[in-house]
């Protein structure tokens, strides 16, 4: 599905390629990879010049200077975006803001859209989601969700206790998942409300991380009636409905990554000799950059159909599940050869391999962990084929 004519849209993709190479790229200095601060600096600059070529949030409105691509033309978007770390953040499409916007777009209220949504979207605020729990609280499996929401007055009490909440160090708000009488529901909390904790900020070994993955304590937090996102007890379809669309934008970002280290691992095998001749001439280095290209060619296929079922809105939660073990695994194996393929100087940190190493490998988690999107496909197959 295409929102404007081919040439038009090279020439978009092309000016975003150029920006990538010759602005974002040049102003990642892993020195600061774990500063948070600095990173926000330079995203904010960074924006600014996205701004004036042109470029900015693939899906947003273009009233809010956004693009309004469609799913299929996100694919080429995103990978060129995500070859940077700094990229996503530059253009308003890092994670958790799209898929906050994506779910909040078709779930919110007008009150909800004026005060959260459109914000959201303009860059003016900043927001999380707020699902996972410490054991025995809430992971991978939806139904160990313990934080509560209670009907108080007009509005509602909740408790609870969160952590690995992504962005929530830098959020306005967040998107609160917590169990009420008709089951688990999404509620919108200001950050300032009163009873809204942000412990800390747990590190992790992800680089140019901007917003965090907090540890929140909820205690007594008032919120009122309009506070509700969408339906009571919904809340573990709205997250399914998040979810897809976050997982398609974290494949289509990490290909581009994944692909920016094989890239330098090439340039290294090409002027690097061993045994008298160039690494790039020695058959186990030429096998590695083969099957990374493979991993990676087939990746992109996966991605893309994954993205025209979204654009033709049939449910894509089989295939969205597919797409992310697939592609979560491909672009960590491609990061890997890059760095065996590089030596020491890619486990360094003089060249950027090996902190796209640890940027990739946790998507293995991320979203679900394979596993456990192992074990639904499975069901699913299995309950298709007893149907059958």
């Amino acid at each position: 599905m295409n929102t404007r004519p081919p040439a038009e849209f090279a020439a978009l993709i092309d000016n975003l390629r150029d920006f990538i190479d010759t602005e974002v790229i040049l102003r990642e200095d892993l020195r600061h990879a774990h500063d948070s601060e600095a990173v926000e600096r330079t995203a904010a600059e960074l924006y600014a010049i996205a701004r004036s070529r042109g470029l900015g949030a693939p899906r947003a409105r273009q009233e809010d200077g956004g693009l309004a691509l469609s799913w299929t033309e996100c694919c080429a978007y995103l990978e060129q975006a995500g070859r940077s770390f700094l990229g996503p953040q530059a253009l308003r499409c890092a994670p958790p803001t799209q898929p906050d916007v994506f779910a909040l777009d078709r779930l919110g209220s007008p009150a909800q859209r004026a005060r959260y949504l459109e914000p959201l979207m303009r860059g003016e605020r900043k927001s999380c989601f707020a699902m996972t729990e410490p054991a025995p609280g809430v992971g991978s499996d939806p139904r160990m969700l313990r934080t509560s929401a209670r009907r108080e007055g007009d509005g509602w009490v909740i408790d609870g206790h969160k952590w690995f909440i992504s962005g929530a160090m830098r959020a306005d708000f967040a998107i609160v998942v917590a169990r009420t009488e008709s089951g688990p529901s999404w509620f919108l909390v200001d950050v300032d409300t009163p009873g809204f904790e942000r412990v800390r900020n747990i590190p992790t070994m992800e680089p140019f991380d901007m917003g965090g993955h907090a540890e929140i304590r909820i205690t007594g937090c008032r919120v009122g009636a309009d506070a509700l996102v969408g339906e009571e007890g919904q809340g573990a379809a709205h997250s399914q409905l998040r979810l897809e669309g976050a997982r398609l934008f974290h494949c289509m970002r990490y290909i581009g990554l994944a692909s920016r280290a094989m890239d330098i691992a090439q340039a290294y095998a090409l002027g690097r000799e061993s045994q008298g001749v160039p690494l790039a001439d020695h058959q186990m280095v030429q096998a590695m950059v083969a099957d990374a290209h493979i991993q990676l060619y087939a990746a992109r296929q996966i991605t893309l159909d994954v993205a025209h079922r979204l654009d033709a809105g049939t449910s894509i939660r089989h295939h969205s599940s597919m797409a992310k073990v697939f592609v979560s695994e491909a672009v960590y194996q491609v990061a890997d050869s890059a760095v065996q393929i590089c030596g020491a100087l890619g486990v360094s940190e003089d060249v950027p391999v090996s902190m796209i190493l640890r940027m990739l490998r946790p998507f293995r988690i991320y979203d679900g962990a394979s596993e456990v999107h192992r074990a639904a496909i499975a069901r699913r197959a299995l309950r298709h084929r007893m149907s059958a």
